[in-house]
């Protein structure tokens, strides 16, 4: 806790000596736009044997190619670390991502440390601290078990399909899709460009009997299968937090043959407007390293990504342990 208050009084001391001089302290100095956003993804556990050969945790690498390729660079939000550690990289990074996977909603490491950023983003937000947060598939799916604080998912077995999407009437004055361009909005309603690798959805139903879900988020697409219809995107009313069930990042990033995985230039288009929104609300935030030093050694470009590609069906991915 002494070393967290050394922190902050570091920080706070280092604003103000700014204002008598800038020239060497600009790096930490707020702007009214973040031009050098950076965003945390969290790691999860290793499941797979193939996987725990590498490394105890891991990042799939179109995740990381995903947000870079709207502008914003990667900090890994690496497992079983302490308090002090994740406040300080909070207060470093623009935003964070939950990437999909296949851990425990209720009782993985993945899950408390995602948490640990849920909380805090919320915490700021009320405080007038921009800090979004974007959950994908699996994150997607935590998102509505930290809000709820149920697991409310429903079996759909959407494995391996490639959809359009259903948009609602909210979906037009939202903030995701508001600027998207009116080719790319018809794209996604009119041709199988959303990769969808999920077992467990969210259902309409079950959304909507649960007052914390329906109050607190607002559903922009639904989709259907096996007669269930089921959340495919949504976002917050009042914080800057966003869900989609299905994968952005696969199909300019992901090559396993697959059906679920569109490579067609219209769900490209998809890919990099989706990229480009998040990372656009990640400009809005402040937050920034306390020093180049620490910038440089918190981003992922310290580690080295592995090609997984021969016997998984992500392409790269980083570990860690």
């Amino acid at each position: 806790m002494a070393r967290l208050l050394g922190w902050r009084w570091k920080l706070g001391a280092c604003a103000f000596l700014s204002l008598f001089c800038p020239s060497v302290f600009s790096f930490v100095l707020p702007r009214s736009e973040n031009d050098r956003p950076i965003i945390g993804i969290v790691a999860q556990e290793s499941i797979s044997k193939i996987f725990k050969r590498f490394g105890s945790s891991y990042i799939a690498a179109s995740y990381v190619k995903f947000l870079e390729s709207a502008g914003a660079r990667v900090v890994p939000i690496r497992l079983n670390r302490s308090d002090e550690e994740y406040e300080k990289i909070f207060h470093s990074i623009n935003g964070i991502l939950y990437p999909g996977g296949a851990v425990s909603l209720e009782t993985s490491e993945f899950s408390r440390v995602a948490k640990i950023f849920y909380n805090k983003a919320l915490e700021a937000y009320d405080s007038g601290d921009y800090f979004p947060v974007w959950g994908t598939c699996m994150g997607h799916e935590l998102l509505t078990f930290l809000t709820s604080g149920e697991n409310l998912l429903t079996w759909t077995n959407t494995n391996g399909f490639s959809l359009p999407l259903n948009f609602t009437q909210g979906a037009k004055g939202s903030r995701m899709f508001k600027h998207f361009p009116d080719d790319v909005l018809q794209a996604l309603t009119s041709e199988p460009v959303t990769s969808h690798f999920h077992f467990w959805s969210l259902s309409v139903q079950n959304f909507t009997e649960n007052k914390k879900l329906s109050s607190f988020y607002k559903i922009l697409t639904t989709n259907v299968h096996n007669d269930i219809e089921f959340i495919s995107t949504m976002e917050a009313y009042k914080y800057p937090v966003y869900g989609v069930q299905w994968h952005p990042e696969k199909s300019p990033f992901e090559w396993k043959i697959s059906p679920g995985i569109p490579h067609s230039q219209s769900a490209i288009k998809v890919a990099f407007f989706t990229a480009d929104f998040f990372v656009s609300e990640a400009r809005k935030s402040s937050h920034r390293f306390f020093s180049k030093e620490d910038e440089t050694n918190a981003l992922i470009y310290n580690f080295n990504p592995v090609f997984t590609g021969k016997n998984h069906s992500f392409e790269q991915a980083y570990f860690f342990d």
